[in-house]
């Protein structure tokens, strides 16, 4: 029987491996199931050609027979990707697969059809029923010309890679969920999507930018006229600057690929219980920022949104996403019920709900399970690489598990009040619980560094060398473990001063999706910090432009404005965010930007207000120095002394903050060089983190004409940072 479309011998044309059909004869069951499937799917009749014994054992130099070549001219080609199909060798592979490749894209419709709905889809519709090595994939993409996105019939459980089966015994057990009466529906459904289209192909609906996207080949006219008239367009729309356009016509896919994960709601009879509910919805979106197919944002993003009432339309125009996931907890003991629904954004419609009962032991599982369900309703491809890391189990012990997500809730709270012993407690008590927990080794190397650091409630020296030794336990338990790595960036640039170290660090923990132990907004911070501090402005920019906490004025594009002389214009935006700023009392941030555009009256005011509303980083040694310069610059000596009195007192005791450091730039913004420099010496000798900031601050400028000055860059590292950053851009 020919094709329903004249000109086509077969509709579909289903290619495989004889070693895939051999015992269970599975592809012969899944063909016959189609062609039932089909019958109730298309009011026509249609054809499949299927070949019960293929030339499998052929190779690329045997004969071929040439009535395939007639066979292969079809609508529909539907290769059986297996592990044994990916095989260059093979006579699928190279006189079908590839065959197919090269007929359809010369052929009227080429390769890829545009869809009813708008979508791109390819006349090639893999099955897969097996989980590929990365090097099978890329072999089928190097073919296909795209990402391999398969109809998977793929039973996978613990040691298990098998095709699915019409009836399964256990399918309780299949990771994946998938039901073959669904797949089977699915593979029916899809292929009705591309004969329509071909059905419904007129060469002047195919969209240009589907043309230009998928390289099918445009006929040739022999008429001049058409060549002149398309040549005078295309002059028109480029000196018009229509080649954004392109930007818009791209396929559909590619935009439907972005999903926001809205905090859960706690359906918990027991509140605290939050916690959890937290750390799950967590751990959901860490799993699908790990598939590189999808943007997600991440979880600062979207914890503004946690009793917002905006609709769902709204939300997803400020995040930016085409998809929502929402979601709710109940916990009572051991049990745990999860309900998620995912949400097409734009239209405010329902796509995909389901509810999931488990036991607390299964919860990573769970976890897994949700996160490769989205992405299936969304067609991401995940690579096999991806999915073993989202079904990676952190931890064998849950009680180590729990105590981590409650010391991960606490933590912020803690920093900001300095009860931070309780959550060292916490993750030191995982580890004892399991020693092998590589997450609670780099929560633990995190706390304790910014407990001496930032707090002294130990000195900046043990704080240091303790952080590292867990961060190195962390890496050598799991070395791609994001948090640890940014904690050796941390350790690099405050404790070692190894600048080049430290970026590399912190550019391999960008790779993971949780990559610091803490808030990711900080994470940024921190890192868009460490660039303005090397002097790299535009890195700065990008890396603090990724926080989301922040509107289109941030700190350091004031800042820089500042540094490079252009104060006016760093004025313009301070006004556009000072009535915010002092609304939500944060006098001590806008009393820095006063002191960075020399400013020190509006400073001095600022430092105090924030004194008045009990800001507990006014009593750090930083903003106790700039109150100090603050007041000594608006002739307020003895205020100042009474501060600089203070900080040499607490110099003497293991102090939070590195007081030496600060006595130091104080110094220096008075023009006391030789107080400045035995300061910054007393730094260098306590391991001050701060040295960082050597090479940017304007209060060190009095500094640079003496030699002590550059012996203090060399020792502390940024002289090498400077090499290294010239021998970068002379390569």
């Amino acid at each position: 029987m020919p094709s329903i479309i004249e000109g086509y011998n077969y509709d579909i044309f289903i290619s495989y491996r004889q070693k895939d059909n051999k015992g269970d004869m599975w592809v012969s069951e899944f063909v016959e199931a189609l062609k039932t499937e089909l019958e109730s799917t298309f009011k026509e009749e249609i054809s499949v050609y299927f070949d019960i014994n293929p030339h499998d054992g052929l190779l690329e130099t045997h004969d071929v027979d040439e009535s395939l070549k007639e066979k292969l001219k079809c609508l529909v080609f539907i290769p059986i990707i297996s592990r044994t199909y990916c095989d260059p060798k093979a006579f699928a592979w190279q006189h079908e697969f590839k065959a197919f490749v090269e007929q359809a894209s010369k052929d009227q419709y080429g390769l890829k059809v545009k869809l009813p709905n708008g979508n791109v889809a390819s006349r090639i519709l893999p099955v897969q029923i097996h989980d590929l090595d990365s090097e099978d994939i890329n072999l089928c993409e190097s073919v296909l010309g795209s990402v391999l996105r398969g109809i998977e019939f793929i039973y996978k459980s613990s040691g298990v890679n098998r095709p699915l089966l019409p009836k399964e015994e256990e399918p309780q057990d299949n990771q994946n969920h998938t039901n073959y009466r669904d797949q089977i529906n699915k593979v029916a459904n899809a292929i009705k999507d591309i004969i329509t289209a071909i059905q419904n192909y007129s060469p002047q609906k195919v969209s240009q930018a589907v043309l230009e996207s998928e390289s099918v080949p445009v006929p040739q006219k022999s008429e001049k006229t058409p060549i002149i008239i398309t040549s005078v367009v295309a002059l028109a729309m480029i000196s018009l600057g229509i080649l954004f356009i392109p930007k818009l016509f791209k396929p559909s896919e590619e935009l439907e690929k972005s999903i926001a994960v809205l905090p859960f709601k706690n359906d918990s009879p027991d509140q605290e219980r939050m916690y959890f509910i937290n750390g799950t919805m967590e751990a959901i979106l860490d799993n699908l920022c790990k598939i590189k197919d999808l943007r997600v944002p991440g979880r600062t993003s979207v914890e503004q949104y946690r009793d917002n009432l905006k609709p769902i339309p709204t939300i997803a125009k400020e995040l930016d996403v085409n998809y929502i996931l929402e979601g709710s907890g109940h916990r009572d003991g051991n049990n745990v019920r999860l309900f998620v629904q995912l949400l097409d954004a734009r239209k405010d419609k329902h796509l995909w709900s389901n509810t999931y009962d488990s036991n607390i032991e299964d919860i990573f599982s769970m976890q897994s399970e949700i996160a490769q369900s989205v992405a299936r309703e969304l067609k991401a491809a995940i690579t096999p690489e991806e999915k073993q890391t989202i079904e990676k189990i952190p931890t064998t012990n849950l009680e180590a598990y729990d105590l981590i997500l409650q010391a991960n809730n606490n933590a912020y709270y803690a920093i900001v009040t300095g009860d931070i012993e309780p959550i060292i407690e916490l993750s030191l008590k995982a580890i004892e619980l399991d020693p092998y927990y590589a997450d609670a080794y780099a929560f633990a190397g995190t706390i304790t560094l910014l407990s001496g650091v930032w707090l002294g409630t130990k000195s900046i020296s043990a704080a240091i060398v303790d952080s590292y030794d867990y961060y190195l336990k962390s890496l050598e338990l799991d070395p791609d473990n994001s948090p640890a790595h940014f904690g050796m960036g941390l350790i690099n640039e405050w404790g070692k001063w190894n600048y080049v170290e430290a970026e590399k660090e912190f550019l391999r923990a960008l790779e993971g999706a949780a990559f610091t132990s803490l808030d990711e907004n900080w994470g940024y911070s921190v890192i868009s910090e460490f660039y303005f501090r090397m002097n790299q402005p535009e890195e700065a920019l990008k890396y603090e432009k990724m926080r989301s906490d922040i509107g289109d004025v941030t700190p350091y594009s004031i800042i820089i404005k500042c540094l490079y002389g252009q104060k006016e214009e760093a004025q313009i935006l301070l006004d556009k965010i000072s009535s915010k700023m002092v609304k939500e009392g944060s006098f001590l941030s806008l009393g820095d930007y006063y002191d960075w555009m020399v400013k020190y009256d509006s400073a001095k005011y600022c430092y105090e207000s924030a004194i008045n509303v009990n800001d507990p980083l006014m009593s750090v040694p930083r903003s106790k120095a700039n109150l100090a310069l603050s007041y000594y610059k608006t002739n307020n000596y003895s205020k100042a002394q009474v501060i600089v009195s203070q900080l040499k007192i607490l110099s003497m005791e293991a102090g939070a903050g590195s007081p030496d450091f600060f006595l130091g730039v104080y110094y220096s913004g008075i023009g006391e060089n030789d107080s400045a420099f035995y300061w910054l010496e007393k730094a260098y000798n306590s391991r001050s983190p701060e040295f960082h900031t050597l090479k940017i601050n304007p209060k060190f400028n009095s500094l640079k004409n003496d030699r002590r000055y550059w012996d203090l860059y060399e020792r502390t590292g940024h002289k090498a940072y400077d090499e290294y950053l010239a021998s970068k851009k002379n390569n």
